[in-house]
């Protein structure tokens, strides 16, 4: 056979085999996939039936709620996450108040070995726990004024039994006086008599004088908030009247306020020439001749909130004392975060200033006369005053803080 001939036959042969080749490779697809759906058909497992629509509505309600909780669960985590930083920042107040309290408790516990005198009703409160006052008042007075104390007892100063039923309403009224040069002499003696006759006194661990109101003020702060837990403290001098109720109810408007400082602010002139009354022997302090005092609350009345008391206790031994009691507390809240609240009810003037107001309906919290830093002759003229500008007896009784 020539080449010729083989060169004939062989494109024949070729595409037979092809064309077989090609119905082999379908049919054994065909065939694979025959096997393939006979052999490996997965059985239902014995006793678990195909669900129905409706069971498959229930799976679908199922995988809903699971998502839906799981997404509920992601959201209060976030939410969680964003409150991370308030969180931390009451963390802080709270390390804070505890850290005041015990700071406090240990400058009782100080006062108490120093020999401070601890009243009876402190005694009993310490072992039953202490009971959450409105506020406590201090009375500003000296050995001196005994007829100042006894017409603030006449008028506006509720006595005996009266008083108990007042510090049942949550308000606590003491005169505030320290003890003389001569310790256990006839002016603390005289004292100690008027106490055991009306039992409204704070004695403090301080030595009386007119040149350290600034260290008396600090003490009797720092003494009134380790006796009592109140919400407020007040200083008030005896030469001035005063309108109970209406002064609680005034505290009482702040007494979901932090760091809470209330008076009649002020910023009269730094006096630097020496022998004139409130000369401020460190007026270089305060800049230039002429400059005048950062705002501050006239010294015959004003509050401060609980945790400001405590900060005094805390720090009484660092606060530095300037000439001038109310300077001297204005300037211990300096670069704190302190709200001054300005409220010119507790500066009115004397008759017709505040019978005026009250007559209008504007009962003031406390009246005196501005050149006399009080009233004038108050022992005299505080029953007058009061008669005028009173707030009633009923009114005092009926409030409710």
């Amino acid at each position: 056979m020539s080449w010729k001939n083989r060169g004939e036959f062989l494109p024949s042969r070729s595409i037979v085999t092809q064309r077989w080749a090609l119905l082999l490779c379908v049919a054994s697809f065909c065939a694979g996939m025959l096997f393939t759906n006979r052999m490996w058909t997965v059985p239902e497992p014995k006793g678990l039936a195909r669900s129905t629509s409706t069971e498959s509505e229930k799976l679908n309600v199922v995988s809903e709620g699971c998502n839906s909780r799981i997404l509920q669960e992601t959201q209060d985590i976030y939410k969680e996450a964003f409150k991370g930083h308030g969180s931390l920042q009451n963390l802080d107040k709270t390390i804070s108040n505890l850290e005041m309290e015990l700071a406090a408790a240990r400058a009782a516990q100080e006062s108490i070995r120093s020999g401070a005198p601890v009243p009876d009703d402190i005694r009993m409160s310490e072992s039953s726990g202490k009971r959450k006052y409105l506020m406590v008042v201090g009375i500003n007075t000296a050995f001196s004024s005994r007829k100042r104390r006894d017409s603030v007892r006449a008028t506006w100063m509720p006595q005996g039994e009266k008083r108990k039923r007042l510090e049942e309403k949550g308000i606590i009224m003491r005169f505030v006086i320290g003890h003389s040069a001569t310790s256990g002499g006839i002016l603390d003696r005289a004292i100690e008599a008027e106490d055991r006759k009306h039992g409204d006194f704070l004695r403090l661990n301080h030595v009386e004088g007119y040149l350290e109101l600034s260290a008396k003020t600090k003490t009797y702060f720092s003494t009134a908030v380790n006796l009592w837990d109140a919400d407020f403290y007040v200083k008030v001098d005896d030469d001035v009247h005063v309108n109970i109720a209406t002064l609680g109810d005034t505290l009482a408007r702040h007494r979901s306020k932090q760091r809470v400082y209330i008076g009649c602010m002020k910023s009269g002139p730094v006096l630097s020439q020496k022998g004139v009354r409130y000369h401020e022997p460190e007026y270089w302090k305060f800049g230039e001749n002429g400059n005048k005092y950062f705002r501050h609350a006239t010294g015959q009345l004003y509050a401060i909130s609980n945790d400001l008391a405590t900060y005094i206790s805390i720090n009484q031994n660092v606060l530095h004392k300037y000439a001038n009691e109310d300077v001297s507390l204005g300037s211990w809240f300096i670069g704190l975060d302190v709200e001054h609240i300005d409220d010119r009810r507790l500066c009115c003037g004397t008759p017709p200033d505040c019978e005026w107001k009250a007559q209008a309906g504007n009962i003031c919290v406390a009246s005196f006369d501005w050149s006399c830093s009080g009233i004038c002759r108050s022992a005299d003229r505080m029953k007058e005053v009061h008669r005028r500008c009173g707030e009633g007896e009923n009114v005092l009784w009926s409030a409710s803080f």
